[in-house]
């Protein structure tokens, strides 16, 4: 492989961006310099108007191909179907079995693979990032969304369909409700709640990004009394000492930790990496993170879960597509 360039198209819930991905002859690779262009999406979005996004960006991005271009990699909010190379996003309410893999093969002229987005960024860290040398990994974004993705001996778990490893989907109890919320931590949590002025919720379940993404904490957290309206806002509360704030940001970081604790006890993880605007609402985030792994965690582990954060920050998704095709060999 030498100096291979690849298309990367990444579908998300607000935005739409291509990008040609450089591929040199040790194997790394590296969004090229301005080649990388950006859309918005969003809710109301049709998919005549996403068809024209999705044009427009290839468009771009090939303009400032040296070469033809070797492949085409796509990730995409889901759920998608490998076997028709459509996607239905949760988040784009009028976007329903778009032909996204033919429509980039088509504006790229070059072959296309296709992927949930979560599956792209588990796989860019596994080639480039935090989860290196790591045989089962899982690659983790919490942001406006929570994703994720797995590597399972060494290569992509992508599932029949393409839907496996979606983290943000599994099912978890609030973290903050009182009693037995969890290897004998419940109480400490519940403690912290009412420190705050916030009473235990209720014990009902829910999805991890229903209770752990920015979005959600920030409604969680105006809920109790808060009055900020942003992740940003709930970063600089936290910061400046807001009870409210550090419990809802609290109470994120231990509902990503007691998903990891289920995925591990699943796959036996080795390392996750964690991305996202919102994983950085408060410096310790990770550090929350790792703690409540432990503390989730059913069984005694003969080593621990290493938690870490991306190694490729807003790169990763585009990095990841491409590696669809750079990286064939790791699906």
């Amino acid at each position: 492989m030498t100096n291979d360039v690849f298309l990367a198209v990444d579908l998300g819930g607000t935005k739409a961006e291509a990008a040609l991905v450089m591929v040199d002859e040790r194997g790394r690779g590296a969004v090229m310099p301005g080649s990388r262009h950006r859309q918005a999406t969003g809710r109301a979005i049709s998919a005549d108007a996403l068809t024209r996004v999705i044009r427009s960006l290839v468009t771009a991005a090939l303009a400032s191909a040296p070469a033809p271009v070797a492949g085409a990699g796509v990730g995409a909010a889901g759920p998608i179907d490998l076997g028709r190379g459509t996607v239905s996003p949760l988040n784009l309410p009028e976007i329903r079995e778009f032909p996204l893999r033919d429509l980039v093969e088509s504006a790229a002229g070059a072959p296309a693979t296709l992927r949930l987005d979560g599956t792209c960024i588990a796989l860019a860290e596994h080639w480039l990032g935090a989860t290196r040398g790591a045989a089962t990994s899982l690659g983790m974004v919490v942001s406006t969304g929570v994703g994720g993705g797995l590597i399972v001996d060494g290569r992509l778990l992508s599932g029949t369909t393409g839907n496996a490893g979606h983290v943000g989907q599994l099912h978890v109890v609030d973290p903050w409700r009182a009693g037995d919320a969890g290897a004998g931590a419940g109480g400490e949590r519940a403690a912290g709640a009412r420190d705050a002025g916030v009473e235990p919720a209720g014990s009902e379940g829910t999805t991890l990004e229903e209770t752990a993404s920015g979005p959600a904490t920030v409604a969680w957290a105006r809920r109790h009394g808060w009055r900020g309206e942003t992740g940003e806002d709930l970063a600089a509360a936290v910061a400046a000492g807001d009870p409210v704030a550090d419990t809802a940001t609290r109470r994120s970081a231990e509902a990503v930790g007691q998903a990891i604790a289920s995925v591990s006890a699943l796959v036996d993880l080795e390392v996750v990496a964690i991305g996202g605007g919102f994983s950085r609402v408060r410096t310790d985030y990770l550090d929350l993170v790792d703690a409540a792994v432990i503390r989730w965690s059913a069984l005694p582990r003969t080593r621990p879960v290493m938690v870490r954060p991306s190694g490729l920050s807003a790169d990763g998704p585009l990095l990841g597509a491409a590696a669809l095709r750079a990286r064939a060999d790791l699906l």
